[in-house]
């Protein structure tokens, strides 16, 4: 196994980054007057991933849940943490 070849970890994805993405877009167009710049959103997305737990998977067969319960608890827990990134972007943006 060579890990100096990027391809090899080009399949490693982080579900979590997929699922804040998804829960930015279904929240942002709520929030009235919220800045949507490319500078806002990523903020963000970076804010509500360091809140939540990564989950890795390698491949499209690979499930990354034990079960629906956790699935759940673990939706919960991004929900919270984008309408939070939300907030704090909202009153502290990165730019004038």
């Amino acid at each position: 196994m060579d890990l100096s070849d990027r391809r090899l970890l080009d399949s490693l994805v982080n579900e979590a980054e997929e699922l804040v993405v998804r829960e930015i877009r279904r929240q942002v167009p709520l929030q009235p007057d919220l800045c949507t710049c490319d500078e806002c959103v990523l903020d963000m997305a970076a804010y509500a991933l360091n809140k939540v737990e990564p989950r890795y998977r390698v491949s499209l067969l690979d499930t990354v849940y034990a079960d629906r319960r956790e699935r759940s608890a673990y939706a919960r827990k991004i929900e919270e943490a984008v309408a939070e990134a939300i907030l704090t972007v909202k009153a502290h943006p990165s730019h004038d």
